[in-house]
């Protein structure tokens, strides 16, 4: 059964860095666009990065674009994402999705909090 599992959450301070990862098992790994989303208390969950299967194209969000950097490896079966200068807003818990173009399967992960401290 396909599983996603997210980890590297933790607790850091303002302009601290973290990586998480996101391991797959029991699909295609690629042949899955990956992506990162997140959910702030009392927030609507929030597209961050994407990527397409082979990596060629990526996507930001405007609230993480040029902080945070995702990344995959197909040989692993994990997408990352990396994230810099954090900010106390980026408190969170972290997904990541797989989707797929010929299919309206999708997968989500359990979650990984992330905690930014002031």
């Amino acid at each position: 059964q396909a599983q996603l599992v997210e980890s590297g959450g933790a607790l850091v301070q303002t302009g601290g860095s973290l990586s998480l990862s996101c391991v797959a098992s029991g699909f295609n790994f690629s042949g899955a666009a990956m992506s990162w989303y997140r959910r702030a208390p009392g927030k609507e969950r929030e597209l961050l990065a994407a990527i397409s299967t082979a990596g060629r194209s990526i996507h930001y969000a405007d609230t993480v674009k040029g902080r945070f950097t995702i990344s995959r490896d197909n040989n692993k079966s994990t997408v990352y994402l990396q994230m810099t200068s954090l900010k106390p807003e980026d408190t969170a818990v972290y997904y990541c999705r797989a989707t797929f173009l010929a299919s309206v399967n999708e997968y989500w992960g359990q979650g990984t909090q992330v905690t930014v401290s002031s």
